[in-house]
Parts: structure tokens; sequence; C-alpha cells
């Protein structure tokens, strides 16, 4: 076994990493780059190097560098993580000819699976189901056009050297095929410096599920059960299971062999996951395989005892696998899900912040969180915006649904968008309880998801004024305590007027910037508190950040973070946040320009399209710009002109950044 390792990656996945490594006994080593000094992988590990500015090509994906940093510390071995340079075969190759043993699987392995066309030619002499479709080496666009109209439509367009969802396009019809090659081959060039793309039939309703593979370098392969990974957006997932709920034990076991073929095709050694569309018809097909661990792997861990990373470690250190396929036991049911910095209601746009505030549920045997995160960290465009994988087990489907369910109310984030919200809905969908799952399930259930998440918590904002007027009157008490008349009337209240109830006025905007004008006055029984002209009763206790109230007689007890003037009400899945006004702030608002075109979120833009005095139409691509590996079009909302025209393609632009101005018609 290894003494010491280097983690090539950041984030969760280094720390989760590292945790086994110290179980273990071995030392970590860490890299990171400036925009991660202070990160929780860097403070765990027992040494760490800068390896380079923030942008991962000048530091996460500089494997010369990382290389270097290995051999000067002593590290006997590089464990690459997922993403990155984990299923990159010349990091794999530099590892090899420095005598560093890369933990992951052989160079071939890695370009057999890295092109997705070549990939599936090996599957097919290994007797692996595929789905019908192009995976050959001619990529000119009327010959590829051919192809998809053989193959009929919807047909997915994919990077051939892709994952992740990046480079992936669903194809409706022949008229769309154009525009969604020139985006896809965009997107690949972009995220994978290769833009070759296949063709497949798009299954209406598949599920996706995938085997957990090991291999030995003795050629000994097992699987260790399936996950099911059907719900995502953009192609990329947000919620995973194991065991596939409802999967007869017969395709189990098919699935699960078919997967070590595939493995042992390519002369695999180490973690795999082997990818598969199951239709509605009990078929499956090969998807791809996953040359690394995933990040999903958790939920594998969970229901076998496993410990995963721990595996990885001693198969690349030359021991064997830990168990045969007969030794391999499922117990229970686990969920993850991963929680994002994003905005669900924005077409799920990653958002950017300052995390003031965060905690996270209780951890204990049937609830563990991996994350790269703490409290008062930065989330930038610079790397991928998910803040943690909840992990939840439980002995059967509905306690384990239950108990995520549970840890998602407990889980508390203030200064950046999340998806926490948008995960409860997902999870509370009857149809999701009843495992009618698909990779459409979003698109499919997009009316009932959003209309939960748009639903106005009614109380928060009587909640928000009342744990402004409790910690008011905590200051006013202690500030009390200290003063040379602790007893003046003056320290009382706030609001404290000559023969006057004592009143408190504040304007508080919601996320919707929507200003609400919010009066309370003190009363014997608490305070009568007056939001948009509608009147309550309320009264409560505050401690430290739990705010236990009372209005109009219904009793809550929610969790309230202020800061920056800004309080954030947690109320079970419900989050409200508002910004306290001051009198400048509402005196000086000023209208929004009517014609403006504004940036989403911070990032590059990749193209502009349009100039200064052009006609547009409705619908019609203006810009398109790029933001944590994905791209995003802005379109016309309605016919005008282009008035002007603020920035030019490459350029970097900050949310909110106005791009095009354009005189729109009536």
């Amino acid at each position: 076994m290894f003494n010491k390792i280097l983690i090539a990656n950041r984030g969760e996945i280094a720390c989760r990493v590292i945790e086994t490594a110290h179980k273990l006994g071995i030392r970590c080593v860490a890299v990171y780059s400036e925009a991660d000094a202070n990160s929780r992988h860097v403070t765990m590990a027992d040494e760490a190097f800068l390896i380079g500015p923030a942008p991962s090509k000048d530091s996460y994906l500089k494997y010369e560098t990382i290389i270097e940093v290995a051999k000067k510390s002593g590290a006997q071995a590089i464990h690459p993580g997922y993403g990155f340079l984990s299923e990159n075969a010349i990091f794999a190759k530099a590892c090899k000819d420095n005598d560093i043993v890369f933990i992951g699987p052989p160079i071939g392995a890695i370009e057999a699976m890295g092109s997705k066309s070549a990939a599936k030619e090996i599957m097919e002499k290994a007797n692996v189901p595929l789905v019908p479709g192009y995976h050959g080496d001619e990529q000119d666009e009327a010959f590829l056009k051919a192809e998809a109209d053989k193959i009929g439509y919807p047909m997915l367009l994919k990077a051939a050297y892709g994952g992740g969802g990046k480079g992936m396009r669903i194809v409706e019809s022949a008229d769309q095929f154009s525009d969604a090659l020139a985006s896809a081959k965009r997107e690949a060039i972009n995220g994978f410096g290769n833009d070759k793309m296949l063709l497949e039939r798009y299954l209406t309703k598949p599920r996706h599920v995938e085997i957990q593979v090991f291999c030995d370098q003795d050629g000994n392969g097992i699987y260790l059960a399936e996950r099911d990974c059907s719900i995502q957006r953009r192609h990329q997932k947000v919620i995973e299971e194991a065991p596939a709920p409802g999967l007869p034990d017969e395709i189990r076991k098919a699935m699960g062999e078919a997967a070590v073929r595939a493995a042992q095709a390519i002369d695999y050694e180490g973690a795999g996951t082997v990818e598969f569309l199951y239709d509605e018809d009990g078929s499956f097909y090969f998807m791809e395989m996953n040359t690394r661990l995933q990040v999903e792997h958790p939920v594998t861990e969970m229901i076998t005892g496993q410990d995963l990373v721990q595996w990885q470690l001693q198969i690349a250190s030359g021991q064997p696998l830990p168990m045969s396929q007969e030794d391999v036991t499922v117990d229970g049911h686990s969920f993850e899900v991963r929680i994002y910095a994003e905005d669900p209601d924005n077409d799920f746009l990653p958002a950017t912040g300052h995390l003031h505030y965060l905690r996270q549920p209780e951890e204990n045997r049937h609830v563990r969180v991996d994350t790269g995160v703490r409290q008062n960290d930065e989330v930038s465009t610079f790397y991928d915006p998910m803040i943690a994988k909840l992990i939840v087990w439980d002995e059967n489907r509905d306690r384990a649904l239950q108990r995520m369910l549970r840890a998602l109310d407990d889980y508390r984030i203030a200064g950046v968008t999340t998806n926490l919200s948008f995960l409860s809905s997902l999870l509370e969908h009857p149809s999701f309880a009843k495992v009618d799952l698909d990779t459409n399930f979003i698109e499919k259930h997009y009316d009932d998801l959003f209309k939960s998440s748009h639903q106005q918590n009614e109380q928060a904002l009587v909640l928000a004024a009342l744990q402004l007027l409790l910690s008011n009157a905590k200051a006013n008490e202690q500030h009390a305590a200290v003063s040379n008349d602790p007893h003046s009337p003056w320290h009382a209240f706030a609001g404290w007027r000559i023969n006057e109830p004592q009143q408190f006025s504040v304007r508080l905007t919601d996320d919707k910037d929507v200003t609400h004008k919010i009066t309370a006055e003190q009363t014997a029984e608490g305070f009568d508190v007056i939001v948009d002209g509608q009147k309550v009763k309320a009264h409560g206790t505050l401690e430290n950040d739990q705010l236990v109230a009372s209005i109009d007689g219904h009793r809550v007890r929610v969790t309230v973070a202020d800061y920056d003037d800004t309080i954030t009400v947690f109320n079970k899945q419900f989050v409200s946040t508002f910004k306290r006004q001051t009198p400048t702030d509402y005196l000086n608002q000023e209208l929004e320009g009517s014609g403006g075109l504004t940036a989403p979120m911070n990032g590059t833009l990749v193209d502009v399209l349009v100039k200064k005095g052009d006609v547009v139409k409705a619908g019609q691509n203006l810009i398109i710009m790029e933001a944590m590996k994905m791209e995003y079009t802005i379109k016309a909302p309605k016919d005008g002109v282009v008035n002007e025209v603020f920035f030019a393609a490459g350029d970097l632009v900050e949310d909110g950044a106005e791009l095009v101005a354009v005189d729109f018609e009536d």
C-alpha cells in the first residue's frame, strides 16, 4: 500500500479521498489554485501546493505542474478524482513515464472509452447491446444530416469525447439539425477540445441505470449492484438511488454481467461505471463507460457497506479484488441528491456568491454529507457549482425517501441561490414515489414541480419582520445593561415615541425585486404587524438563529439567517430572502430600462451575433455566452432594432451587465 498520494482535484471529491486515505494511514498532498487557497481540501491535507491561477486550464488541468509537485512531494501515486484529468490518457501516461502510479485504469482503457464512437464498436464486439445510431468517423454536416434522417426524429447528438451533458443536443425535427449541430460542436470544442459527434436514436421514456464495476490487475471483475440516475436536468444527474427500484432480478443480473464484459473487453483495472438506457419494454442499451469513480458512488457504498475509494487504493497498489461476485450483498436503499448553486426558476443557470450562512443536517449512520465547502466560502464562476452531495440510507425505499426529505429540511444555505427547494419538490412528487421514472421526468412534470417551487410563503415577511423586532429588542437590552441608566425608556425599543405606541417600520425587498412596507406596533401580547396593508398579531422568541413564532395563533419554528442587511427565512423547503432597504435605497430607486438584455450570470461571451442597426425578430439568437463549462443563448424576446452592442466575443461579463440594447416594437 502507498504511504503518500497526491489528489489531483479539488472540492468534495478531494476531501472524500483524503478521508479514506487518512483512515488507511496514507499521507495526502493537495494541489490548489489561487482561488482555492483557503479551501477545505487544502486544510484537510497533510501538505498542499499552489499550482496556478483560478482558471482550470491554468491550474487543475496543467498536468505537467501536477506531476512535478508529485515528484517534489514524494507522492507515490496520484488519485485524479473525477472531472479535470481523471479520464485524460496523456496525464495517465505522464504518471507512468515518471514512475508514479495513476489510481485509475490503464492508458489503453481510457483511450478506448474516451471516444464514445470507438467505445460502441468495442461494445458491439463484446456482445453488449447498443442503441441504434451512427458512431463513425465521417463528420461532414450533410452526411451527418442524412444519417440523422435515417435514424429518425427525435434523435440525440452527442460529443464523441464528451460527458456531463456537455456537447449534447436533442434534435426534435430535421429543420433543427444544423443549429443543434453547430451549438453542440462549439460546446464540445470548448469543453473537450474535440468536436467529433455521434448520433443515436432518442428513446422517449428511458431510465438511466448504471452498473458499478471493479477489476483487479489479474483480470478479475465484479459488479457492485446498480444505480438509477434517471432524474436529470441538462442531461446531468440530480437524484441518484441504489438499488434501481422496480428492476427485475433477471434484468439486474443481465445488466451486471454485460457491464463486466464491457470492462474486461478493454482490460480494465480499478473503478468504473457502465451506463445503460433501460427502456419500457425491458430492453437495455450501452450508453457509455466512465473510466473513473462516479459522483454518485456513495449510494453504492451505503447499500453494500464497502468503501470504494479504499478499493481503488488497494487495486492500484496491486492487491486483488476484496471479494468475489458471490460475496456481494445489498442491504436497504440509498438516495443521493446534488446540492447546487443554481437557479431552477431561471433554467437552472449556475449561481455565484458568498456562503454567508451554512448549516448541514447532522450526520449519522443514516445521513451523510460529502462537501468541499464551509460557511463563508465563495462559489465562483471558475468551477462546477456543486456545493455538496447529501446521501441517506434506510431499510427500504419509502423510509429512505422520508429520511431524505427531513435531511433536506435541515439543510440551510444563504447567500447564494440553490436548488434545495426544487429537490424537495422532486422527491415529494407522487410519480417519484410510485417509481414512474424516466430521463424526461422534470420536463414531463414541469408545471407541478415549478408550481410548488414558486409558492409564496405568506408568513415569510411577517417572520422576517418579527426576527428584526426581536433582535433589535435583544440588542437594546444588551446596550441598556452596560449603560449608565439601564432603565431609560430610550433602551426599551427602537421605535419608542412619546405618548404613542412603540412603532417599527422597515421596507424589505424580496428575490423578485418587489418591495414590501412593514409596520409593527408593540402590544401587551407582542406586536401588530402590518404587511402591505394586512394586519396580523405576532409574538415569539429568538435564540441565536432559531425563531419560534405565533402568527394569528399559528405556531411555527423556523431558522433565520441575518447578514449584510439580508434576512433569509428557512421554513422547511421554503427559502425566502429579503433585503433591508434604507430610506436612501427606496428614495433613489430608478426604473429599469425597457430595452436592455442583460447577462444572466458571470461568464464569457462566445459569440455576438448582431451589430448596431440590425433588425431582429422574436426568438432570434443575439448573444452566446459560456459559464461553468455550459453554453447559453440570449434571444430577442420580440421584434426590434439593435440600438447598441456593449461587448464583443471573448469579453468577460458580470451577472446583470447590459449586453445589448434593443428598441423593441410596441
